[in-house]
Order: C-alpha cells, then sequence, then structure tokens
C-alpha cells in the first residue's frame, strides 16, 4: 500500500509500510549506509504524519517480511493476541501515542494489553515519541521474571557482574566476581563472556561460577554467553548450567548467520528447564540483541535497524526469558554513530521491550571509534534509570578488557541507585545484608562490608591474594 502526506504544496510518497517506518525514523548512520533514511528532515517529518495516521490494525494485514519468506514473521502473526489486542485495536498510530502517555494506561493495563502490541506497532509508535515520552511510558511497564532470585520489582535495578578475561583466567575472572560483589553487583546474573570457545574451557568456567555461586549462597545465576549449541551439549554432559544464552535478531536470514533457528531455541529452553536449577522461578533464558545486528549481515530485508531491533524482541518474547538486553553501541559507528544516536537507540530500546513485555536491560555503551565518550553513557545511564531499566552491565572499570569496548562499571550502578532510591533484587539484598556489605537500607557499607572467612578462603584459594 502507498502512503502519501503533503507539507507546502509538496506530496510525500512513501512505497509501502516499511519505506513509511524507515523515513519516519530519528537519524541514524545505519539506515543512511543502507540508503533507507529520509533524505531530508522534512520528509521525515511528512513519514511521522503519514504514519500517525496508520490504524493498528494495519499491521497485521500488511507485514513487512513475506509470512511465507520469514520464520519470525510467521511467529509475530501466528501468537498474536486478539483479546488482548482488543483494547486499542480502533486505534491509530497517533491516537496510541496519545494513550500511552494518558494516565488510562497504567501498569496493570500496559501489562494486560503487551501480547496484543506486534514489534512493528511499538516501532512505530517510538517514532513518533521524543525521549521524555519514550521514558515516561516504559516507566509505567512493569515486567517481573524469577529464577534464583526475583528481577524487575518497581523501584529495583539489578546489575549483571561482567567479570570478562582475555585469557578466560579463573584467577583474573574471580577477582572481578568478589569486586563486584563487594560492591553489590551480580542480581542480573555473573555472566561471563568468554575468550574462547573451545566447550573444555566453557565447562570449566560454568563449574567455577557453580562453585562461587554454591559456596557463598548467593540468589542469583550464573551465566557463560557461548553458542547456545554449546551450552546444549554441556546441559547433556551434566554441566552445571543456569541460563541458556543467545544472540538473537529480528529475521530468519539475521538467526540463521548467528547458527539458529526458533526450533533450536525451543530445544534449548527446554534442556534448561529440564535442569530444575532455579529456586523461585524457572525463566532460564538470557538474550542479547542490537541495533544494526540484522543490517550488518545484510538480513534486514529493507527494514529499517530499529523495526529489525523490535522483532528481536518477539523471538525472546516467544521464550520468556529471565533477561534481555540490548547492547546498544556494540556494533560501532558505522550503526549509531555518535552518543546522540547511542542515546536515541538505548531510550528507543528500552521503550520497546518494556512495551512488548520483555524483562530489558541495556548495556549502555560504546566502542573507541564512535563519536562517543563516557559523559554520552553517563547521560543515558542517568535516562535510563529514570525509565525503569530492568538491568545494566557492571564492568570494572567500565573497561572491558577481553571485549575491548566501554560499558558502565559497579560505582555506575551505585551512582543511579543512590540517584533514584533503587534497590536490587530483593533476594540478593538480603544476602548483601547477611555478609553486612550492605546497611539496613542497601546502600553500600562502606567501610564495614567484609565476606566471611569461607568467603576470605575461596579468594585465596582461587587468586591467591
Amino acid at each position: 500500500m502507498i502512503y502519501r502526506h503533503t507539507i507546502d504544496a509538496t506530496s510525500y510518497v512513501f512505497d509501502d509500510l516499511r519505506d513509511l517506518l524507515a523515513k519516519a525514523t530519528p537519524p541514524r548512520s545505519g539506515d543512511r549506509l543502507a540508503g533507507l533514511a529520509a533524505e531530508t528532515a522534512e520528509q521525515m517529518v511528512a513519514a511521522r504524519m503519514a504514519l500517525a495516521d496508520v490504524p493498528l490494525a494495519r499491521f497485521l494485514n500488511e507485514v513487512v517480511i513475506p509470512y511465507e519468506a520469514d520464520e519470525v514473521t510467521r511467529l509475530i502473526v501466528d501468537s498474536h493476541d486478539a483479546a488482548a489486542f482488543a483494547p486499542i485495536a480502533a486505534q491509530t498510530v497517533g491516537a496510541f501515542r496519545d494513550w500511552l502517555l494518558s494516565d488510562a494506561a497504567t501498569s496493570d493495563v500496559l501489562g494486560a494489553v503487551a501480547r496484543g502490541i506486534t514489534p512493528e506497532m511499538a516501532a512505530a509508535v517510538s517514532k513518533l515519541m521524543r525521549n521524555q515520552d519514550l521514558i515516561r511510558v516504559a516507566r509505567k511497564c512493569e515486567v517481573t521474571t524469577r529464577f534464583r532470585n526475583t528481577i524487575g520489582l518497581s523501584g529495583r535495578m539489578s546489575a549483571r557482574l561482567q567479570p570478562n578475561h582475555p585469557f578466560d583466567d579463573a584467577k583474573g575472572i574471580t577477582a572481578s566476581i568478589v569486586d563486584g560483589l563487594m560492591m553489590g553487583s551480580g542480581d542480573a546474573c555473573i555472566g561471563i563472556n568468554p575468550a574462547s570457545d573451545d566447550p573444555a574451557v566453557i565447562g570449566g568456567l560454568l563449574r567455577l561460577l557453580d562453585e562461587i555461586i554454591t559456596r557463598l549462597e548467593i540468589p542469583t545465576q550464573g551465566c557463560v554467553l557461548t553458542h547456545v549449541t554449546t551450552t546444549l551439549d554441556l546441559i547433556n554432559r551434566g554441566f552445571p548450567v543456569d541460563l541458556v544464552f543467545q544472540s538473537v535478531a529480528g529475521t530468519e536470514a539475521a538467526n540463521r548467520s548467528f547458527g539458529i533457528d526458533l526450533a533450536l531455541l525451543r530445544e534449548a529452553r527446554a534442556a534448561g528447564q529440564a535442569m530444575r536449577r532455579g529456586t523461585v522461578g524457572d525463566n532460564v533464558m538470557y538474550f542479547e540483541t542490537g541495533q544494526g545486528s540484522a543490517l550488518s549481515a545484510n538480513a534486514h530485508h529493507g527494514l529499517d535497524q530499529q523495526t529489525c531491533e523490535a522483532r528481536a524482541y518477539a523471538v525472546a518474547r516467544a521464550f520468556d526469558p529471565l533477561l534481555v538486553n540490548s547492547v546498544v553501541g556494540f556494533i560501532g559507528p558505522e550503526y549509531l554513530y555518535d552518543g546522540k544516536e547511542i542515546i536515541r537507540a538505548g531510550l528507543e530500546d528500552h521503550f520497546c521491550g518494556k512495551l512488548l513485555g520483555l524483562p530489558i536491560g541495556v548495556d549502555i555503551c560504546y566502542t573507541n571509534h564512535a563519536e562517543a565518550d563516557q559523559d554520552d553513557m553517563d547521560n543515558l545511564l542517568t535516562l535510563l534509570g529514570a525509565a525503569g531499566v530492568t538491568f545494566i552491565m557492571g564492568v570494572p572499570g567500565a573497561d572491558d578488557v577481553m571485549l575491548n569496548y566501554q560499558s558502565t562499571s559497579f560505582h555506575d550502578a551505585l551512582y543511579v541507585r543512590d540517584l533514584f532510591d533503587l534497590k536490587r533484587a530483593p533476594e540478593f539484598d538480603a544476602w548483601l545484608t547477611r555478609m553486612r556489605l550492605v546497611d539496613a537500607d542497601a546502600r553500600l557499607a562502606a567501610g564495614t562490608g567484609q565476606l566471611p572467612d569461607f568467603a576470605a578462603g575461596l579468594i585465596v584459594e582461587r587468586t591467591g591474594f
């Protein structure tokens, strides 16, 4: 279907819904690279005006990637909840934006309609929103998941403790874990990006995490962020797997470039749940996404990168994950050029994920060749704290020495918690209190915190310190 809008006697024509979505997108380098972006600011405004008049129901009938050609499209269409959609079915994209910002769209109401919202609807309405709109609506969305603790409760923000090491050295990893725990990080998970893909190395890291979590009796979950096929093999061999990790994208072709499909993810989830290692829930999946992944694989089908990203959330949603996060600035300036584009993308990703019912966090990050710096990340961190982000990363010194990119530190998590009076997962806060690492108000007990004797013994044993 062709879409049109006229501004000052100039008529702008958009070939189809896919073209309209792309031209309405705020500027970013990836869409310019792909030749999809609006050529002028006026064309972008015209696209947004035309998009505002599109009925939400149109997205159920005009798919952006053909149903027969893409299993993600089939998942979106076949899993759509018509009953959940009914309260908003008569709205246009513009009316949907107004309703989301109204007092009628409470946390409970937004939770009830989440399964009726398709990724394309979420992406479309985000393109009509200012940053403050994205923050305001996302803050109203509450998504709760559980494994060994409870993630996503209102007034709380979790942190993934990311103790990466360029050589997967157990001593270095253990030292980073202890550092993070002493700073109150790790309730989302303790998650290692391994430098090696050798199953023997991955298995050793899984055992290391299991030993630390078990011996210190930490109410959290471990994860080694390796390919899902490696994790499946290790599960079958009896290794202690808590969370099953995989990067996912918003098209079948992009997922194929990752070496996965939906059937494989179903198998992995079933295997993870069969381990029965959760104590308060069985959300076993952990997914990572990021704008530009489909484009970088030449698997975007002419879609703008933010709409592709929202479609990745449909993949994640199908598997009831414990955690999902956008690694927003990780791919590089070819996709998000500078701090302004990274900040906007981070707010969009968080908004779309929350609106679709996901426990979404953001790796607030940039690569060293992007036109961004830590002040930009401070800005995005603060905005996401205001928006109620589910979790962020905790990296020693904010500098990942294995992946060679800049993220957020243990101290950054302390800053945003203090600023917005946010606590951690309740089970984790209780553990920190028992360890005397936090005070009665769950604030870091500076100068008084200490690990118990058996934990100190573990540190000496594992690190030699």
